[in-house]
């Protein structure tokens, strides 16, 4: 009876010794100190991808021409005349006045004249580039170069006395009417004015002064000393 009891006894301690503690109290986590916590940086958002755009032709602008600068015309030293054709030989239809300037607006492929506008007019004539009292302003090469095909009709003065005559400009020496050369007392000239000098009167001045045109033919009837002579019927 002794035994069962001290066996019985032993088997409850045991059995409290093995059990956990039916109160026992979770122990607490060591307490640490607070910590300051950064803010997040925020992370940059990736750009966009955009669709790239279709390739362009480039147009280049071309580049705009330089202004043509008018070629001018002026009178230097003295008057130039203008004639109705590129030539001496044509009519004189107006003067550009010493100082005075006029627009080109053309010239002749066979020669050194230009065309120009005749001022305060809508005429145009020709002036010669080959005279000391032209002045050119410009490049005449680019004006528009034609040819003149209007020949100018041939202007002569006769000699129908029996002294010999001198006209000038260019010392023409008109002979007699009755000289024996065939056509020495007459001359072709181009229109404009012309002075008379009678070479049989030693120590005359001019006596007769004209103006000749195209297809005109002057008849010198009157010698320095006055004497009227007709020219034959033939002349």
């Amino acid at each position: 009876m002794n035994k069962r009891l001290a066996l019985s006894a032993l088997t409850l301690i045991f059995l409290i010794g093995c059990s956990p503690a039916a109160n026992a109290t979770p122990s607490a986590p060591p307490l640490s100190a607070p910590t300051q916590t950064q803010p997040a940086e925020p992370s940059p958002s990736p750009a966009p991808i955009l669709p790239s755009p279709a390739p362009t032709q480039t147009q280049i602008p071309e580049p705009s021409p330089a202004p043509i600068q008018p070629v001018r015309i002026s009178a230097q030293n003295g008057n130039l005349f203008i004639r109705r054709g590129p030539g001496t030989a044509y009519n004189r239809v107006g003067v550009l006045m010493d100082g005075d300037s006029a627009v080109a607006i053309g010239r002749d492929m066979l020669s050194k004249w230009i065309q120009i506008q005749i001022p305060d007019s809508e005429a145009t004539g020709w002036v010669s580039l080959l005279t000391q009292y032209t002045k050119l302003d410009g490049g005449w090469e680019n004006l528009p170069a034609f040819t003149f095909d209007e020949w100018p009709l041939p202007a002569y003065i006769k000699n129908c006395t029996e002294h010999e005559i001198m006209v000038t400009p260019g010392d023409l020496h008109l002979y007699s009417l009755w000289t024996n050369e065939k056509y020495l007392n007459q001359v072709q000239v181009d229109p404009g004015i012309y002075h008379f000098r009678d070479l049989s009167l030693p120590g005359t001045s001019v006596y007769k002064t004209i103006d000749i045109y195209e297809g005109q033919t002057y008849y010198i009837v009157y010698n320095g000393a006055g004497e009227h002579h007709n020219c034959p019927a033939d002349n």
